[in-house]
């Protein structure tokens, strides 16, 4: 058994660091794309200095908002993950716990 609980361990890992990755490279496209889409209809749009930068400090704004709501939902979905992880280690150990329970009873009554 303590074979098949270090390789459960090594697989939680696994999973949890796959997401953790995922997660911080979504954050990273997010603000990426946020910019690059943000320099772009900056440059390429025909306005005067002063209409360029009121469009610039509203595109700021709208392109922080976006890496603000993308860096929740990841962070949401980390979370959700965890307490998903949290839950079947706690399931485990009770059905591990069982286990054990039930083999005393069993040498005892023997």
């Amino acid at each position: 058994m303590k074979l098949r609980d270090l390789l459960e361990k090594n697989k939680r890992a696994n999973k949890k660091a796959v997401r953790k990755k995922a997660a911080k490279n979504a954050a990273i496209g997010a603000g990426v794309g946020a910019a690059v889409g943000l320099a772009a209809g900056v440059l390429l749009a025909p306005k005067s200095g002063k209409e360029t930068r009121k469009d610039l400090a509203q595109n700021a704004n709208v392109a922080a908002n976006k890496v603000s709501e993308g860096t929740k939902k990841v962070f949401k979905n980390v979370k959700d993950s965890l307490n998903d992880v949290k839950d079947k280690i706690s399931e485990l150990k009770a059905n591990k716990h069982q286990e054990e329970v039930k083999d005393e009873k069993e040498e005892i009554s023997e």
